[in-house]
This record gives C-alpha cells, structure tokens and sequence, in this order.
C-alpha cells in the first residue's frame, strides 16, 4: 500500500508543479527572449523608447526586426536601425523576463511600463509593486539576478 501512496504523492507534487507553470504571470523559460505565443518580444513595446525616449512607447509590426528568435516592435524605423545596430545594448536584462523574479531564480512576464534604466541597462518587472521592491536595493537584486539569469540561460542553451 505504501507504493501507491508515494506514487500518489509524485502524481500530486507533478501536477501541483504544472498548475505552478501555468499560473498567470508566470513564463516557463524555454526561449532566451521572453515573447508571447506569437512570437512578440516584450509584448510589442519599442525597447529604444525607454533609453531615447525615457518612457514605454508601444511599437508596430511596421517597424520590426527578429534577434534572437523573436520579433521586436519599434515606434520607427530609426529605432528599429538603432536595435538593429547594437540589439545588446537596447534588449532588456534577463531576455524581458521580470528582474525581481529573477533574483530568487525564475521566470515571470514582465509589464513593460514596469521599468528602470540602471548604469545603462534595461530592466523589466511584473508591476510596479515589484520595481519598488526591487529598487529597495537594486545593486545587490541586480548581482543576484545575474547569478540566476546565467543558470538559466546554461539550462536553456543545453
């Protein structure tokens, strides 16, 4: 009897775990980039728009360009041409996914007018409550979130 009720237990720790991925908010990492099914970085928001910008502007399937496995929406071609020139320097940290979920080591959808450019670089979070969170202190979030990002990435790309 024992064995069916360990059986049992793996059944439900399984099942709770996918119930876990599924829940909303949460993005199962599979890609670097995250994106909607349809392939859509970063729920279509222009990323130059934050650094020329300084706010979170929509973009258009006008002015898109693919990198990395995913297409990218820019208010303008100029935008799109400066993605293009140097994607690294404009992409969000952690592929878009959220920067504070990636301190404790997963992968949560970002709000893209959840954002903050530190020491030259793009960070996304969920929601403003967690932007606030994770400015509490942002150095130490952001070393920590590098850690984890680098072993998911590793996971991903193996």
């Amino acid at each position: 009897m024992s064995g069916l009720c360990r059986k049992a237990s793996c059944h439900l720790i399984l099942a709770l775990f996918v119930g876990l991925l599924a829940a909303p908010g949460l993005a199962r990492a599979t890609d670097l980039i995250n994106q909607s099914s349809d392939g859509i970085a970063i729920r279509g928001y222009d990323t130059v728009a934050y650094f020329t910008d300084a706010k979170a502007v929509k973009g258009s399937e006008e002015f898109s360009y693919t990198w990395l496995g995913a297409t990218w929406h820019f208010a303008s071609a100029k935008h799109r041409d400066l993605f293009a020139s140097d994607p690294v320097k404009y992409a969000p940290q952690y592929g878009g996914y959220c920067s504070d979920a990636m301190v404790d080591g997963f992968t949560a959808n970002a709000n893209p007018e959840a954002w903050r450019i530190v020491e030259g670089k793009l960070y996304l979070n969920t929601s403003q409550a967690a932007l606030l969170e994770w400015e509490l202190n942002t150095a130490e979030e952001i070393e920590r979130a590098d850690f984890q990002w680098g072993v998911i990435k590793a996971n991903l790309t193996h």
